[in-house]
């Protein structure tokens, strides 16, 4: 399993990376393989304002549906359009093409608070 020393990392297995006030939001490598295969994914809060923690969507896979959880505070702007034929892109490519929302960020500094991935990786150890 890799994890990227660019992102930030959640106890939840959510993924974030931040461009600006601009935030990519996915799950880890970690969480889609506890997964398994995912074949559906489910986010209708585009244009929300949510807190941190809060649930923004839901994957599906196989065995499970799972929540998604929002890293920190911000407004959802858009979901990955790749997600809606091709799911699967999350079991492939969970920090590339299988990302899941793009989203404006209430606070920029709340980002440096996630764990980054040492710390992740020995939260999953």
């Amino acid at each position: 399993m890799s994890f990227p020393d660019n992102l930030r990392y959640t106890k939840d297995h959510e993924w974030i990376q931040l461009d600006g006030n601009t935030a990519t939001v996915g799950i880890t490598s970690f969480a889609q393989g506890e997964l398994g295969d995912i074949v559906y994914v489910d986010i209708e809060t585009v244009g929300k304002s949510l807190e941190a923690g809060a649930v923004f969507g839901t994957v599906e896979a196989v065995k499970t549906v799972s929540d998604l959880y929002l890293p920190i505070a911000g407004t959802i702007n858009e979901v990955n359009p790749l997600l809606a034929g091709t799911p699967e892109l999350i079991n492939t490519d969970p920090y590339g093409d299988g990302w899941l929302i793009k989203m404006t960020v209430k606070d920029p500094a709340d980002v440096e608070k996630l764990p980054d991935a040492a710390s992740y990786q020995q939260m999953i150890a």
